[in-house]
């Protein structure tokens, strides 16, 4: 999801905050947050702002380090390989870790060998959405509308993504023709949905949501276990009838194996304050994100979870990537 420049220089205005007293005369460390994403997205957005306020607590000067390529992987296999002493740490989404192992067959790294898991930080649901001159005002009017069809196109942001696999569960479940047509990024896809090109999309939610508000585009249902706060009239897949299509996407933060538990612990201890900071919320709310830690042994389970859950949903789609 990339971010306008407005946007994101008021996003990133709480990192101008300044770092917690450190005690006198003591050495600060370096250490490098690596992202498999270019900045300016989302991704870099929370990586920043919680980079900004680990500074104070771990003492230490800590440098966003930028990889982009292979869909985040790059990142990832950079990370199994540094060292093991909290000097590097990487920011990476869920689908790296849950979905990519049921993609690629020749990954280079491995989701349970060559990480400790630390902490998810933020989490985020998914939207399913039409044009406000749709005549389905309701997911249900939409599948009545749909039905018999003989195809209805709708787009996501990126083939092999989390809300590919959703639109393609959703076509499951109802039986309905829809024909996933994968675009380049958020943007375009809400573009084409408001232009009427494509009849509906499934986006992060943060995209949809000022063309909801403003009554240009309608939202149907959210991934999210609950309704949004702020879009209190929108149900969630599971109250429209299909809570497997209860999914959010998160970031967490991954150590190299073998990091030991006395480098494990303060660094976990710092991001579950650091995401909790006024700052930090202000900035995870703008995009539409909720603040989401857990202990790490809590974490490494989760991520084993959802990965075996997406197995047979990336497997029914009969989706393969190119490469």
């Amino acid at each position: 999801m990339r971010i306008p420049p407005a946007s994101r220089r008021a996003l990133l205005a709480g990192l101008a905050a300044p770092a917690l007293l450190r005690p006198a005369g003591a050495q600060q460390r370096s250490i490098r947050a690596l992202l498999g994403w270019p900045p300016g997205g989302s991704s870099d957005v929370v990586c920043r702002t919680i980079a900004e306020r680990l500074r104070g607590p771990l003492n230490a000067n800590i440098v966003v380090e930028n990889r982009p390529g292979a869909g985040g992987r790059i990142a990832l296999e950079a990370a199994k390989s540094s060292p093991t002493d909290g000097s590097f740490y990487v920011q990476t989404p869920a689908s790296m870790l849950v979905i990519y192992p049921h993609l690629y067959k020749s990954l280079r790294y491995d989701p349970d060998a060559d990480f400790v898991p630390v902490t998810p930080v933020c989490a985020f649901p998914f939207a399913f959405t039409v044009r406000a001159d749709h005549p389905a005002k309701t997911l249900a009017e939409f599948i009545a509308w749909a039905k018999g069809r003989p195809q209805i196109d709708w787009a996501s942001p990126s083939p092999g993504t989390m809300p590919h696999f959703l639109g393609v569960e959703l076509a499951r479940r109802t039986g309905l023709a829809l024909n996933h047509v994968p675009y380049r990024g958020g943007a375009p896809v809400m573009t084409d949905v408001l232009a009427g090109v494509i009849t509906a999309g499934m986006n992060v939610l943060s995209e949809p949501v000022p063309f909801h508000l403003a009554g240009q585009m309608r939202i149907l249902a959210v991934s999210a276990p609950q309704r949004v706060p702020r879009l209190p009239e929108v149900p969630t897949f599971a109250e429209a009838g299909f809570p497997e299509l209860t999914r959010q996407e998160w970031f967490g933060i991954l150590l190299p194996a073998g990091t030991k538990p006395e480098v494990v612990q303060p660094l976990h201890a710092a991001l579950v304050d650091a995401v909790r900071t006024p700052e930090a919320l202000e900035v995870l709310g703008k995009l539409e994100f909720t603040p989401d830690t857990m202990e790490p042994a809590a974490f490494a389970a989760r991520i084993r979870s959802e990965r075996e859950s997406w197995g047979p949903i990336v497997a029914a789609s009969g989706f393969k990537p190119e490469e």
